[in-house]
């Protein structure tokens, strides 16, 4: 056909143009994804990242759409099921656009898992679908698979996005337990798209693609779908591939508190859900009608990007102004990372039996150790045997805090005295945010009252001595002995509160008597560590040597663990989070997925 003929044709299709090379262009586009899924499930490659156009989740089995001519994720996952036998399939959408045609073709389909988030304003933005709204669960056997997070506003930022996979998205994910994840990643979701209007920045989209890296064994598949700024749409993808490679998470930007728009979405998608999901099974879910439009003494969706600067060019879409924010921004966030992954010391013997490399410190002898404390640790260390101790935790320490290496793994007689020195150490350094999580009986629990030490304290039995308060909070929990229990706790509370801090360090420790199996602390160790700059300190007590090679294999990122089956929390573990939740989500914002629970963000 000539151009006026295909220019004809194009007319029959929503949004789309027919050129005569269109054909061999969306080929190459299916051919790479597909490629991409091979050299994944043959293990050639742990993930990978697809830069295609044209894209394809508006695509349909019968129709091309919205700039997509063939469905390059959903033809990705019906290959994947044929060659390699899957049974279970996530398909995560970040594009602004709802990928209709993806969920056309799955809706019925179980053995898929779609999860969108788009652009919505109540069916007002494109592709204006009555089925893009949060009560499309599916049809048939694929009820409760088709996931829509409706944006009935524009202005959502890192807090909203994050808020969706705490609340929402990773919950379900781990209870479906997917043997490969494909992302349709669209970055007209990032600041400075002109389509999306939102204000996400970046450095979000290395925090999404380390949570979705952490199922499936890390067989995670990307695909590039839309984004029309170029510098937002560059960077973003830079943050994608470094997050892939294995590169330090860079820390989030902006405020920590989700807005009441993405909080009313965040619900009605829950109570929507609820029959499906185990994990729902004893929220007091119920559905909410559009009460930000209503009223106006609720709080709005901030339309304002994250951070101060960014609030001045909120409301002008010039690309210049933009580019310029963005160079600003990305210098800022940006940071020299360490030449050294994960450090520990050889003073137990035991670093030659861990499964991957690490590399060595020389722990320090007594009269360094003297020199490094001197008076100041004075209350905490009374006795020469437990200052020998510290030897190894504070040579690993040091190397970390001056970014000489990104982690490490410290084992000690007496964790608690340990994680005692290494927080005041890390605060006299200049650390103004600690984040501590010690899992275990305690012997020591620092001072947390000037906040600079936030201290989630994980026990079966609450431990006398210490009122809980907004920097110091007591989790009494026992893991199941047939399954992995901690998710909902480690998702529904510890998430959320590690993130409204947002720390410059984590420290974790490992003491006796803990309540934890090796699966629930693997899954501390991973998720954590997009905080902080990916910097952590693990200190243990416990000489079991399973437990030291899961945590380094977690650290170094060789691969990753195996969390144990995701089961449901009893509800009476239900309600123990409810309880915590209520008790501090003011002070902890992405605490909050419930508007009758009061939004706080402006």
């Amino acid at each position: 056909m000539n151009e006026e003929e295909l220019k004809r044709v194009s007319g029959n299709y929503d949004a789309f143009f027919f050129h005569q090379n269109t054909y061999r262009c969306a080929r190459l586009a299916v051919g790479a994804t597909l490629q991409l899924v091979d050299a994944v499930m043959s293990g050639k490659v742990c993930n990978g990242m697809a830069l295609v156009r044209p894209p394809g989740h508006h695509s349909q089995r019968n129709a091309a759409n919205g700039f997509c001519l063939f469905n390059n994720v959903a033809i990705a996952a019906e290959y994947a099921k044929l060659k390699y036998g899957l049974k279970r399939i996530l398909i995560v959408d970040w594009d602004v656009h709802h990928g209709q045609g993806t969920q056309y073709i799955f809706e019925e389909d179980p053995s898929v898992l779609y999860f969108s988030w788009h652009r919505y304003e109540h069916q007002e933005f494109w592709p204006s679908l009555r089925e893009s709204d949060y009560d499309a669960v599916g049809l048939g056997k694929g009820k409760g698979f088709n996931i829509n997070l409706p944006w009935n506003k524009v202005g959502m930022g890192n807090s909203d996005y994050l808020a969706v996979f705490f609340h929402v998205l990773l919950p379900v994910a781990f209870e479906f337990d997917p043997e490969l994840v494909i992302v349709s990643s669209g970055y007209d979701s990032g600041i400075g798209d002109p389509e999306g209007q939102m204000n996400a920045t970046p450095e979000v989209f290395a925090h999404l693609t380390h949570f979705l890296m952490q199922l499936a064994n890390g067989k995670l598949c990307v695909i590039l779908e839309g984004g029309y700024h170029l510098k937002s749409l560059s960077e973003s993808v830079c943050m994608t591939v470094k997050t892939l490679l294995g590169d330090p998470i860079p820390e989030i930007t902006g405020e920590m508190a989700p807005c009441l728009s993405a909080v009313e979405s965040i619900q009605n998608v829950r109570a929507a859900h609820k029959p499906y999901w185990k994990w729902l099974m004893y929220e007091d879910t119920s559905f909410i009608q559009n009460l930000s439009t209503k009223s106006h003494t609720l709080k709005k969706a901030d339309p304002s990007p994250s951070t101060e600067h960014e609030s001045k060019i909120s409301n002008n879409n010039e690309t210049v102004k933009v580019e310029k924010f963005l160079e600003l921004h990305m210098k800022n966030i940006l940071f020299p990372v360490p030449h050294i992954r994960t450090a520990t010391s050889d003073s137990k013997g035991s670093a030659h039996l861990l499964p991957v490399p690490v590399h060595l410190v020389k722990e320090l002898d007594k009269t360094e150790i003297k020199a490094f404390v001197s008076g100041f640790y004075a209350d905490l260390v009374k006795e020469d045997k437990t200052l020998l101790s510290l030897g190894s935790m504070l040579a690993i320490l040091d190397k970390i805090l001056k970014k000489e290496v990104c982690n490490g793994i410290a084992q000690s007689p007496t964790a608690s005295v340990s994680v005692a020195v290494a927080l005041r150490h890390s605060v006299r350094f200049g650390f103004q945010r600690v984040l501590c999580v010690f899992v275990g009986d305690m012997q020591i629990i620092p001072n947390t009252d000037d906040g600079k030490i936030l201290m989630i304290h994980i026990c079966e039995k609450e431990q006398s001595g210490k009122t809980s308060s907004k920097h110091y909070i007591p989790l009494n929990w026992k893991q199941d002995a047939e399954g992995n229990d901690f998710f909902s706790a480690v998702l529904g509370f510890i998430l959320p509160v590690a993130y409204s801090y947002r720390p410059d360090l984590t420290v974790i420790g490992i003491g006796p008597n803990r309540s934890l199996g090796i699966s629930g602390i693997f899954l501390l160790f991973t998720l954590l560590q997009g905080l902080a700059e990916s910097r952590i300190l693990a200190v243990i007590e416990d000489k079991e040597i399973n437990l030291m090679q899961s945590i380094a294999k977690a650290l170094v990122g060789a691969s990753t663990p195996n969390f144990g089956t995701y089961i449901p929390p009893s509800q009476e573990k239900a309600n123990k989070i409810k309880i915590l939740r209520d008790q501090f989500q003011q002070q902890w914002k992405m605490l909050q997925y419930s508007v009758t629970e009061g939004i706080s963000r402006n």
